[in-house]
């Protein structure tokens, strides 16, 4: 039989050891915040009686990490970080998201983050635009009707 068809070593492939921060985004990716999800930690944090907490201490860790977005000055064309997208479905009803850092989702109930498949199709949307969603588990498509900043 030739040795092409042989297995020589029964080793694994070496994997990656890079391991993914808490917030699952890979080392030395930027972890972009809301200037508003920053103020709202911040205040958070100030709150707080122990300073020694763990929730204290995430919280320094998640502020400190942090690359905080201000507002664009002046409007851009198409949804980007920080922007309130209203979306309307075939049907007539409207959802709202913002997309925001991947610290903040859980800051709202509307907030999508700029990492997920959802948030990756609304960043440079524009007014008019079809974008595919996910919501309950299937695709849909929606219609951009509004863009806030």
């Amino acid at each position: 039989m030739s040795k092409a068809f042989t297995k020589e070593d029964d080793t694994p492939p070496e994997r990656s050891v890079r391991k993914r921060a808490s917030t699952g985004l890979p080392p030395g990716a930027p972890n972009y915040m809301t200037a508003d999800g920053a103020r709202r930690f911040r205040t958070e944090l100030a709150s707080l009686k122990d300073a020694e907490s763990e929730r204290a201490n995430h919280l320094r860790m998640l502020l400190a990490s942090a690359s905080i977005v201000e507002p664009p000055s002046t409007p851009p064309e198409g949804a980007v970080f920080g922007a309130k997208v209203t979306v309307r479905a075939p049907d007539g009803h409207e959802q709202i998201h913002r997309i925001v850092g991947v610290d903040e989702v859980y800051l709202e109930p509307d907030f999508v983050s700029w990492t997920s498949p959802n948030g990756r199709a609304l960043l440079g949307a524009e007014h008019g635009q079809r974008v595919m969603l996910e919501t309950n588990g299937a695709s849909r498509k929606f219609t951009i009707v509004r863009i806030d900043y």
